[in-house]
């Protein structure tokens, strides 16, 4: 961790200026470029447009409700974001273990709560059972001993078992 903090403050450096400073400064930049470069200069424009503060008015009342409609339909109706979300589980190896250490957890909470519901109801556990869970536990401490951060097993398994279902 020592070693990474370079590697940490470039990286809040560069969150705080792309998702703040940049942002707020490319907003007022914009702003200010199109209206004394081209609105100031077209009558026709300018009668939209009478003064600065006007047009930041109205350009932030229409293009803040713009914008959300935008990011909305990129996130809930087009399959772009899904496609970035694939892209930062494939190279991103904590938030891919993560992805597969919930679907271990999840299958492997359902049967056990198979195997309750049996035992619950006083049936006892048949040599099928026996053999699945042994079966479940032999592959998962396998894949579990085989696994690293530095390897490609968890993306193997995503590809194999998460993303076709």
């Amino acid at each position: 961790m020592k070693n990474s903090l370079s590697f940490r403050s470039w990286f809040y450096f560069r969150m705080g200026w792309s998702t703040y400073f940049a942002f707020i400064f490319a907003a007022i930049n914009t702003l200010t470029v199109t209206y004394y470069l081209a609105i100031e200069r077209y009558p026709l424009l300018t009668a939209i447009f009478p003064n600065f503060i006007q047009y930041v008015l109205i350009v932030i009342s229409i293009g803040i409700p713009l914008l959300i409609i935008i990011g909305y339909v990129h996130y809930k109706r087009t399959i772009a974001f899904k496609s970035e979300a694939d892209v930062m589980v494939e190279s991103n190896p904590y938030q891919r273990r993560n992805v597969v250490n919930n679907t271990l957890n999840i299958e492997l909470s359902l049967l056990n709560l198979e195997l309750i519901l049996k035992l619950t109801k006083k049936e006892t556990l048949s040599e099928e059972d026996l053999k699945s869970v042994t079966e479940l536990y032999e592959k998962y401490l396998k894949f579990n001993k085989e696994r690293k951060f530095s390897d490609d097993n968890d993306l193997k398994y995503l590809r194999e078992n998460i993303t076709n279902s």
